[in-house]
């Protein structure tokens, strides 16, 4: 895929109207990438003027914040933050609830002040503007899907009704688990426990929220987190549910009933 980079934009006299950012997970994971490559389709159908910061992006250094080591997050994010500052970027979109939540709430405490947006609002947004279009009729017509509510994204920043609308436009039949919006359950992964051994317990967390979504008979579980994907990924293997159920981020599936 031809992705702009900023350095090439800015070097031919261009501005982008948004900087992407991709994240850790949407740069290096493979299931991720396939997310950030559907949400750049979806960019482009649209006519986005967007670019990437390529290999100069870092890490925000959230999970390493939340793993307790203060002084490297706080060197990564003043690295960030002179980075875009240097290129005078004012709005950044990206797929991550953990990247939106650090650079919405944590960054400017450091002199980072950026307007934020998680894709799944800019995505609402788009149908909203009639930038994109989704077929009538299309794949997921009538297919029962349950939302799963990633923490960073609902209860830590309120962000329950676009992810919604998005699945609503697409005519399917929207179900929810018993926990869900500000009583969802963490997916297991959030305050970097994504990188860490597990500790003892009854049950794995992933295996739990997963067997809810299970309950609901959806078709697909659609997610709006890299994490939260790998996790409720992860709990659908375990259950031998493979054939049955899809684990799909929501720019995935708009991407694919574009018109």
């Amino acid at each position: 895929m031809k992705v702009p980079v900023l350095a090439d934009l800015i070097a031919s006299g261009q501005t982008p109207e948004i900087l992407f950012w991709v994240g850790c997970a949407g740069s290096f994971d493979q299931r991720a990438q396939k997310i950030t490559r559907a949400f750049v389709e979806i960019l482009k159908h649209a006519k986005i003027n967007y670019a990437i910061l390529g290999k100069e992006e870092m890490c925000t250094g959230d999970p390493v914040r939340r793993a307790g080591n203060e002084f490297v997050f706080q060197m990564m994010a003043h690295q960030n933050i002179q980075l875009l500052n240097s290129y005078s970027i004012k709005k950044i979109v990206t797929a991550c609830p953990h990247c939106f939540n650090t650079f919405k709430n944590e960054y400017p405490a450091l002199g980072g002040t950026f307007e934020v947006i998680h894709h799944s609002v800019f995505l609402q947004q788009m149908i909203d503007e009639g930038k994109i279009r989704l077929k009538e009729g299309g794949s997921f017509s009538g297919k029962k899907i349950t939302y799963h509510d990633s923490c960073y994204l609902g209860r830590a920043n309120n962000i329950y009704e676009a992810p919604r609308k998005l699945l609503e436009e697409l005519d399917a039949d929207l179900v929810e688990m018993k926990r869900c919006r500000s009583n969802g359950l963490c997916c297991g992964a959030g305050g970097a426990q994504m990188f860490k051994e597990e500790e003892k317990g009854f049950s794995r967390i992933n295996i739990e929220r997963t067997n809810e979504a299970i309950s609901t008979e959806a078709n697909i579980i659609a997610s709006a987190c890299p994490f939260c994907n790998t996790m409720l990924t992860d709990g659908v293997k375990l259950a031998e549910k493979e054939e049955k159920i899809q684990v799909l981020d929501i720019a995935e599936i708009i991407a694919s009933s574009l018109t």
